[in-house]
């Protein structure tokens, strides 16, 4: 029964101890063949009075956003054609590479890429992970199905994909993406 506990500043908000709590109990289980309900986690708030660092009282730094619900915004935002909405998402530098591409910098580009392959794609997701890379981007892997239209108009469903984000500062900036859409096309 492992138990975890920290010390933190008060300050952050219930949904972001929870974030806390649910990434360190996987955090825990990665390394301690340990079932979800028998890891205990802690959180004990300190007063910012109570609490000098350099001889100075410190505050609490603000919450990174949680990097799967700013995917989620993104591909929802893309899915709808609202690039304005899913380019503000973006930090500068922000590349993406697509089955046969070379890594792409605008929307403009996945756009223009996308025209001959298909009309309109929308995901079925079947599940979500985020993980923080030793560096400094959060990752997240997203993972389902892709249903469409080809350019002639056919119906297609049941594609498997895979997306990789990278998340720095509340923005993405990178997508990696792998699918079989070229194969379930080539064998109808």
């Amino acid at each position: 029964m492992p138990v975890i506990e920290l010390h933190v500043m008060q300050g952050y908000s219930a949904d972001e101890k929870t974030r806390l709590c649910a990434a360190l109990t996987n955090a825990m289980r990665i390394v301690v063949p340990a079932p979800p309900e028998a890891v205990t986690v802690m959180i004990h708030e300190l007063d910012p009075a109570g609490y000098m660092r350099g001889s100075a009282h410190r505050s609490p730094a603000p919450a990174l956003p949680d990097p799967v619900s700013l995917v989620r915004n993104y591909l929802t935002a893309m899915e709808a054609r609202e690039i304005d909405t899913a380019r503000a998402l973006l930090a500068p530098g922000f590349s993406m590479t697509f089955p046969g591409t070379a890594p792409m910098t605008a929307l403009e580009e996945l756009i223009e890429w996308a025209k001959p392959r298909y009309n309109f794609v929308t995901k079925t997701y079947e599940g979500f992970e985020a993980l923080q890379s030793p560096q400094d981007a959060a990752v997240v892997y997203c993972r389902g199905t892709l249903s469409g239209e080809w350019p002639d108009g056919t119906p297609f469903s049941g594609i498997r994909f895979i997306d990789r984000f990278e998340v720095v500062d509340g923005r993405l900036t990178r997508q990696d993406v792998w699918n079989d859409i070229a194969e379930t096309k080539a064998n109808p």
